[in-house]
């Protein structure tokens, strides 16, 4: 595709014209049980950030920071819907190269609806549906990529520079990694097993979390002075928001209502459950009581652990995923964190981070082939999990870091000052307070 000037981008804009685009196709290919699915899927992927991460985030900080904790999912949701409608869908699902898509959906020129020819869009890989609810579907896995890496560094940095990274990080991180996985670049034609983003969501936000958590410091008084969570009942109505619009998730990256969609629904449903157990038997085993942070991370942990696997794994599968993600996640966030001294504040790394790790490798150990007509291996998958997984940990990492930098000097620094910090970044930052 020739290069395009930004003026000569934007004068396509108002084109409409069948010769640009193959997609274009009639609508009777339109299936309205797999539109309709897909679309209530969409709503509950975005049901999972607004409200659902935001008040499972909102209640494990303290109370002086809820306001701007909430903020940062919400604010998050508002610049990823525009930079994705402006470029990110394009570069990550168009005809490009093994690294990145196109500009063939620039602002979405080219997307739209025939009435008059009874023709409609529809993207290669969901082809039975109309593009504008696949772009949108996709919209709303871009929107809590970001937003998860939010709880890594909650209650300390300026909310200037959260918005300049999540902004860079989506363009130069999430968006070709879609596209290495999902939308026809080289790990797709290596034969990842990837099916709602073990790779692209989790693992993705979570090293990038752990990057800023430690480069960003520490809270102030953190392993001196108690942070305990001001509201676990938000948590936890949170943690049950993200748990129904999981489904939605994994069962709703069928892209149709198809019996492979059910079975993504049953393991989802099962690694959560056997997620959730696990975390508390690992705090009885720990002579801890049984705690409501640990039911809802555990069940979380499941939830992280069978994303990647939900569409090639059968219910036994998806018992050992739920159990072995969480388990590891416990280790990670009972003791990991400690053990090296980096203050991830909610978990973004211990439970997505290592959780998509974890289920990524899962998934190259218990894959059906039935289950998705595949004729792939344990050792040859297993080494391909390893080897897409070890990519995206080292391609996040070292992106993220870059990108610290650059916004430090853009923001004059990543954090709030000790003061405001000390006072909380709800008055500090936004001048309101929860009473």
């Amino acid at each position: 595709m020739k290069k395009l000037s930004i003026l000569s981008m934007l004068s396509l804009l108002p084109t409409f014209s069948y010769a640009k685009t193959t997609w274009w196709q009639p609508l009777s290919v339109i299936n309205n049980g797999d539109t309709a699915w897909v679309m209530i899927s969409t709503i509950l992927v975005l049901f999972m950030t607004i409200p659902g991460l935001a008040l499972f985030y909102g209640g494990m900080v303290r109370k002086k920071n809820v306001l701007n904790t909430m903020m940062h999912s919400f604010s998050i949701t508002a610049l990823i819907c525009l930079l994705w409608v402006a470029v990110g869908y394009s570069l990550a699902f168009t005809e490009g190269n093994a690294f990145i898509g196109g500009f063939d959906r620039f602002f979405l020129q080219g997307m739209g609806l025939d009435l008059a020819n009874q023709m409609v869009t529809v993207a290669p890989n969901a082809s039975t549906i109309p593009e504008p609810v696949f772009m949108l579907f996709q919209m709303t896995f871009a929107i809590i990529s970001v937003a998860i890496i939010s709880g890594a560094f909650a209650e300390r940095i300026k909310f200037s520079a959260m918005m300049w990274f999540s902004g860079i990080w989506f363009l130069l991180v999430y968006v070709p990694t879609c596209h290495w996985v999902w939308g026809g670049g080289f790990m797709a034609e290596g034969g990842v097993l990837d099916y709602a983003g073990g790779t692209v969501v989790h693992i993705n936000a979570g090293i990038a979390g752990l990057v800023a958590s430690i480069m960003i410091g520490k809270r102030v008084g953190y392993g001196k002075e108690a942070m305990p969570p001001h509201n676990m009942v938000l948590t936890l109505m949170g943690a049950a928001m993200l748990w129904v619009g999981w489904f939605g998730f994994n069962a709703g990256s069928a892209v149709a209502a198809n019996a492979s969609a059910g079975m993504a629904m049953a393991v989802t449903q099962i690694s959560a459950g056997c997620g959730a157990l696990m975390w508390l038997l690992c705090e009885k085993i720990a002579g801890h009581r049984p705690s409501s942070l640990g039911l809802a991370s555990g069940a979380v942990a499941g939830l992280v652990g069978i994303t990647p696997a939900a569409g090639f794994v059968d219910p036994q599968g998806a018992i050992f995923i739920g159990l072995l993600t969480s388990l590891a996640c416990y280790f990670s966030v009972a003791k990991l964190k400690h053990k090296l001294g980096y203050d991830d504040s909610l978990d973004a790394f211990g439970i997505h981070g290592f959780g998509g790790i974890i289920g990524a490798i899962l998934t190259g150990l218990f894959f059906n082939n039935t289950i998705f007509a595949g004729n792939s291996t344990i050792p040859t998958q297993l080494l391909i999990q390893l080897k897409d997984a070890a990519i995206t940990i080292v391609y996040s990492g070292i992106m993220s870091a870059i990108i610290l930098t650059v916004v430090t000097k853009i923001c004059g620094g990543l954090r709030v000052e000790r003061d405001e910090e000390r006072e909380g970044l709800d008055i500090s930052i936004h001048g309101e307070r929860v009473e």
